[in-house]
């Protein structure tokens, strides 16, 4: 079994409910090719590098995949026709970060000590 982590960007005017059905939507088609869902992160709406079919902001999804290639074949191909996504990434690993939140707020103290290191 292969270790993938995966992200979609959906459009920006994509509402929370909608966000939902699409990590259902992905989720079901991993465990429907024999794959299993690590971990699902919804790291929320933020901005985009550059345009992307004119939309300056984008909802990310992130997912941890264990799995076979064809899972991954199989889901990127359902994410090439779907209108609601922008753009989708799927990277091999070696090992999952279970522990790490990157995209999580940080309380003000947590900021006060890391300007102070």
């Amino acid at each position: 079994m292969n270790l993938y982590e995966h992200t979609i960007i959906a459009r920006q005017d994509t509402s929370p409910s909608e966000i939902k059905q699409l990590t259902e939507k992905y989720s079901k088609i991993v465990e429907k090719n024999e794959g299993e869902i690590v971990k699902t992160e919804n790291w929320g709406l933020l901005n985009l590098s550059y345009l992307i079919k004119k939309n300056k902001k984008g909802s990310y999804i992130h997912f941890k995949i264990k799995g076979k290639g064809n899972v991954i074949d199989e889901l990127e191909k359902n994410e090439a026709i779907d209108k609601k996504l922008l753009r989708y990434l799927t990277v091999r690993v070696k090992k999952f970060d279970l522990d790490a939140n990157y995209f999580t707020k940080r309380d003000d103290d947590d900021k006060k000590e890391s300007y102070r290191n």
